[in-house]
């Protein structure tokens, strides 16, 4: 057949045409997921779009923008300054209180590591947190007055310690301030009170040097004396405008313990005793509210110290150890640096503090009321520097004595025998008369204590002549300003730094303990 004879004849495919093929569904998943990631990333782009013209300050662009903001402005509406809106105090959340890793007691090194390794920790919380001591009783609470203030044994040094410095009356607030700015203007470089040398810091105040220095050997104790002064004002090593006082004075005691038997300075003179025992009062009070580990091994090796002092079922005296004889004056401090260390948590023998007492009632006279040196009713003793300061004038240990029954927890409804004790105080007042025997500052610490404690006419009698006596002495120029002269039975011995705590522990009375006995 010729190729024109093809032409006009309709040849029909058997083949399927394009739009006429059967898609299973399989072959349209294929195709589905062939084609997603890029409607994804189309979905994603014009999102992002979309975001970006939305952050377009179109209101801005706008050529009428400048008119709109100044017909805001100029005339606001008038209800808008009827009233001012209320105030809402914005809440304050309170941080959680960080917990304080515990060190175990082979952790803690109390000599080895350098002062500059670790700081003195603060314990949080309240401080009082024992219950044994009479200081904690709710008896004495809800004192009012100058006796006043709860939290515990040392609360009036904190919070309202205003109002009670109030009570001391004209003259007590500035003459404080100055002695505290006089010993930290004498303290050394180390954090020592230099008993003989405090004198190489005088020019801090006036242009001379200061003059009274005390024994050489004393430096444990006079600095000890002048911590407790500054601990006494509401000080610690954490806290207070003399914090760093505090603590460069904790550390140079702490350096001079002795780490086989916790004794706190040297042997030197008979009298040692009272260096160790003053200085561990104040390292107990210092470590109350410090809590610091470093403090407490001191602390606790100092109280060690002092019980084995002590004679079997009595009370101490010189020796170490014991011999058998006791004294009221030794035996008072040891009292003192006990009961700190109990009230702050350290391990105290009970019987130590028993036995103390004991001797407190051996040597006590019941008909006059006088508490004895170192045997039933004796005088007090006195070593001194001429013959201006007798033996037989003194109530130096009836003032211990009593102060003693009130740290331990007597009372004068159930003692009588403490009554005898404040009224010979009380014919014996602080008189200022450096001359003669009435200025036995050792005396007048103890006597304001016990009768503050014992309150009503013995406290009223006794805070008249003190402030006289304490006030009108203090000096007021050159770089003696603040301080008082060594006068008086040991402050030959003692010097300057002696006499000037000593005088500003007594101006501390007011806040420094909290008031046992209740109102009087």
């Amino acid at each position: 057949m010729a190729q024109e004879d093809y032409i006009g004849i309709e040849i029909e495919s058997t083949l399927p045409k394009p739009w006429e093929e059967e898609q299973t569904f399989n072959d349209v998943l294929y195709d589905w997921m062939a084609r997603a990631p890029w409607l994804m990333i189309s979905a994603a782009a014009h999102l992002l779009i979309f975001f970006i013209l939305m952050a377009i300050p179109w209101e801005l662009l706008s050529p009428d923008n400048s008119k709109k903001i100044q017909a805001s402005i100029e005339i606001p509406p008038e209800d808008l300054f009827e009233e001012p809106e209320e105030e809402i105090e914005e809440e304050i959340e309170e941080e959680e209180p960080v917990e304080e890793p515990i060190l175990k007691d082979a952790e803690i090194s109390d000599h080895n590591e350098t002062e500059d390794d670790m700081e003195y920790e603060q314990s949080e919380g309240d401080p009082d947190f024992l219950s044994d001591s009479p200081f904690d009783s709710d008896a004495f609470n809800d004192v009012i007055g100058i006796g006043g203030g709860a939290g515990g044994k040392f609360g009036g040094r904190f919070g309202g310690r205003r109002n009670l410095r109030a009570a001391g009356g004209a003259g007590v607030e500035q003459a404080l301030k100055d002695g505290l700015e006089w010993l930290k203007n004498h303290q050394s470089p180390d954090g020592s009170w230099d008993c003989d040398g405090f004198m190489g810091n005088c020019g801090k105040i006036g242009s001379n040097e200061c003059d009274g220095a005390g024994y050489t050997n004393h430096d444990v104790g006079v600095t000890g004396l002048a911590l407790l002064a500054f601990l006494g004002d509401g000080n610690t090593t954490n806290e207070g405008p003399y914090k760093e006082v505090v603590s460069n004075g904790i550390k140079w005691l702490r350096q001079q313990q002795d780490p086989d038997n916790g004794l706190l300075g040297d042997r030197a003179g008979h009298d040692f005793i009272y260096n160790h025992a003053i200085a561990a009062l104040a390292i107990c009070e210092a470590y109350y509210f410090s809590k610091s580990p470093l403090i407490k091994r001191t602390a606790q090796n100092a109280i060690n110290f002092i019980t084995s002092a002590r004679n079997p079922y009595a009370a101490w005296r010189y020796d170490v150890p014991p011999i058998g004889d006791n004294d009221t004056s030794v035996t008072g401090w040891m009292i003192f640096a006990l009961a700190s260390a109990k009230d702050a948590g350290l391990k105290v023998p009970e019987d130590a503090l028993e036995g103390g007492l004991s001797w407190i009632d051996e040597v006590s006279d019941p008909a006059t009321g006088r508490v004895g040196y170192d045997s039933f009713g004796s005088l007090s003793s006195r070593t001194p520097a001429n013959e201006h300061y007798p033996r037989e004038k003194g109530e130096a240990m009836t003032a211990v004595g009593l102060l003693c029954r009130i740290f331990l927890g007597q009372d004068p409804s159930d003692h009588p025998i403490m009554e005898k004790h404040a009224d010979l105080l009380k014919r014996t007042p602080p008189v200022w008369d450096p001359e003669g025997f009435g200025c036995d500052m050792y005396y007048w610490y103890y006597g304001t204590y016990a009768m503050f404690q014992m309150g009503g006419s013995h406290w009223k009698s006794w805070n008249q002549a003190m402030k006289k006596a304490v006030l009108e002495s203090q000096r007021k120029d050159g770089d003696e300003k603040g301080s008082w002269d060594p006068v008086g039975p040991w402050g030959y011995t003692g010097g300057r730094v002696y006499a000037t705590a000593s005088m500003t522990l007594c101006l501390e009375v007011y806040f420094r303990y909290a008031k046992v006995l209740g109102a009087r």
